[in-house]
C-alpha cells in the first residue's frame, strides 16, 4: 500500500512538472523594473528588517490573479543566482512570497551581512520573460 501511495505520489508530480512546462511565460513590458525604497544599499539596521517594494511599468496583483502587465514581489535573500526562469521561484527562507500583493514586509534576519533582491513573478509565481529584477543591495543586521 505504502508503495502505491509513493507511486501516485511521482506521477501525479510529473504530471504537474509537465503541466508547468506547458505554461507560456508571461512577458514583461519593456522597461519595467522594480527596486529596493527601503532600506538603502549599505544600511546597518537593527531588526527587524522593514523592506518597501517599488515597481515601475507595471502593476501589482496578488498571485492566480490573470490581469495583464501585472506581477507580485519576491524577495530573495542571501541568493547568489538568480532561480531558474522557466519556473515557478521557490518557497523557502531564501525566497520570501508576497503573493497578496503586498509591497511593504518585515523581515526577520539574523545578524550579519544579508543581500536582498526583488524578482517580479508572474501569476504563477514564475519570473516573466525578460526577467523584472531589481539590484541586489546589502545591509548589515546588528543585535
Amino acid at each position: 500500500m505504502n508503495w502505491s501511495r509513493s507511486a501516485l505520489a511521482v506521477v501525479m508530480l510529473f504530471q504537474s512538472a509537465l503541466v508547468l512546462a506547458q505554461v507560456p511565460r508571461t512577458p514583461a513590458v519593456p522597461g519595467a523594473r522594480v527596486y529596493i525604497i527601503e532600506p538603502r544599499d549599505g544600511a546597518t539596521i537593527k531588526g527587524p528588517v522593514k523592506v518597501v517594494m517599488g515597481l515601475a511599468g507595471m502593476g501589482v496583483a496578488p498571485a492566480g490573479a490573470d490581469f495583464p502587465e501585472t506581477g507580485h514581489h519576491h524577495i530573495l535573500v542571501d541568493v547568489d543566482k538568480a532561480p531558474a526562469a522557466d519556473a515557478p521561484i521557490p518557497v523557502d527562507d531564501n525566497h520570501r512570497h508576497f503573493g497578496k500583493g503586498q509591497t511593504e514586509a518585515v523581515l526577520e534576519l539574523p545578524p550579519g551581512r544579508h543581500t536582498l533582491q526583488l524578482l517580479l513573478g508572474d501569476r504563477n509565481h514564475i519570473p516573466h520573460n525578460p526577467p523584472v529584477m531589481s539590484q541586489r543591495i546589502t545591509i548589515t543586521v546588528e543585535k
